[in-house]
């Protein structure tokens, strides 16, 4: 598949808008591995593979096992993850599925089991913007880049 077009030459400073705020949920000091995992699994359901070859490489560096990367779409039937992992993976599915999930109270609820409501304020942070940018690396077709 090739590339549709770069966004980023064609609409000037809409990566440095992106990155801003990706560099803001960056500080916001949501745990690494629950932030890689939410990233994964999110461009699992969005079929972004311009993000799911950059963040499984990330996790990797960070010391994810390739276990748990190639069960994270079958997290709910695995047993390698945390509750509070399993909170964040369900909270991902529900906001990246919004349309159809309308992120259900029984989502929400469990993650207040587990979280505060600041740490899940920040969760869906880490899950917006990895939502956005696979929508612009699906609609743009962006390849994954083999040296990163």
């Amino acid at each position: 598949m090739e590339a549709r077009m770069n966004l980023y030459k064609l609409v000037p400073g809409a990566y440095d808008a992106m990155k801003h705020l990706q560099n803001f949920v960056d500080t916001l000091g949501v745990d690494h591995t629950i932030a890689e995992l939410i990233k994964i699994r999110a461009s699992q359901l969005n079929g972004c593979v311009f993000c799911l070859n950059m963040h499984t490489r990330d996790a990797r560096k960070q010391g994810e096992t390739e276990q748990r990367i190639y069960a994270l779409s079958a997290w709910e039937e695995a047993p390698y993850y945390t509750d509070r992992e399993r909170a964040a993976l369900a909270l991902t599915e529900a906001i990246t599925l919004v349309s159809s999930t309308h992120v259900p109270d029984s989502v929400y609820n469990e993650a207040l089991k587990v979280f505060t409501p600041e740490e899940i304020g920040k969760i869906i942070m880490n899950i917006v913007i990895i939502n956005s940018w696979n929508r612009i690396a699906v609609s743009t077709r962006t390849q994954p880049v083999d040296n990163l």
